[in-house]
């Protein structure tokens, strides 16, 4: 077995980061979580992302930081003080992390900051990877802002690589977590014309890609987290209508929905067809590179033990 690392995690009680936990845990890894109240264990450390403070004692000696938290992209409709809320806890946040890491005599030799794959925008059926601009739009604009954040740790030596997440298919939570019901009980459908590519990829697989980051150390800058083999809404419509066995005849239409869920449906309705490059050029194999297999997959609970 490797050396154990001492490894502290943001955004732990959310669907990736208690996901990644569980994983580092089981090859007895030291796991810290960052908590927004007093710590009250030995493996917590306190943190006010809000004030920009991070108890910078309790990171001494960290081999690595997985920087996740921040509210959810559509957790509500977008009004304005929740679009204020979606930026500001992405960038206070990763600012109050990189710029305590900064400050340590000796730092963790990686950061991995949570980002996004909307910093491209909708650039259609184009495939991008990450050499690709940053797009236009609310979500480019706060993932840029979000990335810039974490430049401290850039500037301290601190190796620093921006996952830049896609959708990711899992049953116990997140944007996929609320399709399920809906298409167990018949009723769902493909969204708008359903061309729109969505770049999905499975939890397994999200936290296999974040550990493969700490672990490799090419990597820095953006990070696609993103299968392979991206499909589009009706693609994913049909997988989900057949894994589920239920029939998915209720096509949603664009104005339907806008009416429903305001700026947010752009997002669902936007083509985005990005591609894993940097993961695959270095060597990292998916266990559900296509959605039928990532949606087969999020109906067992997610289990680090799992081969």
């Amino acid at each position: 077995m490797r050396t154990p690392l001492r490894i502290a995690v943001t955004g732990s009680s959310g669907l990736i980061g208690s996901a990644l936990v569980r994983s580092l845990r089981a090859d007895g890894h030291h796991v810290l979580r960052l908590v927004r109240r007093d710590a009250r264990a030995t493996d917590e450390v306190a943190w006010d992302p809000d004030r920009q403070w991070v108890d910078t004692v309790g990171l001494i000696g960290c081999d690595a930081v997985v920087h996740l938290a921040g509210a959810g992209i559509a957790d509500r409709r977008w009004t304005d003080d929740y679009k204020r809320r979606i930026r500001d806890s992405r960038v206070l946040g990763t600012a109050a992390v990189a710029e305590a890491l900064a400050t340590l005599d000796v730092p963790p030799r990686v950061l991995v900051s949570g980002s996004a794959v909307g910093v491209y925008g909708y650039p259609g059926e184009r495939p991008v990877d990450e050499n690709a601009p940053p797009g236009d739009g609310f979500l480019a604009r706060v993932c840029q802002e979000w990335e810039e954040a974490a430049e401290p740790a850039v500037e301290a030596g601190i190796r620093t690589a921006y996952a830049r997440t896609g959708l990711v298919v899992a049953h116990e939570g997140g944007a996929w977590g609320r399709l399920f019901p809906l298409f167990r009980l018949g009723v769902g459908g493909r969204l708008g014309s359903g061309r729109q590519y969505w770049s999905f990829i499975s939890l397994r697989d999200h936290i296999a890609a974040l550990r493969h980051i700490i672990d490799t150390e090419e990597l820095s800058g953006p990070v696609n987290l993103t299968a392979p083999e991206p499909a589009t809404n009706r693609e994913i419509t049909s997988a989900m209508g057949r894994v589920l066995r239920r029939p998915t005849p209720f096509p949603v239409p664009a104005a339907a929905l806008r009416l429903a869920l305001g700026e947010v449906t752009d997002d669902m309705l936007g083509s985005q067809r990005v591609l894993p490059r940097r993961l695959l050029d270095t060597g990292f194999t998916f266990a559900h590179p296509r959605i039928e297999q990532a949606v087969r997959a999020a109906l067992t609970p997610y289990d680090p033990r799992a081969a």
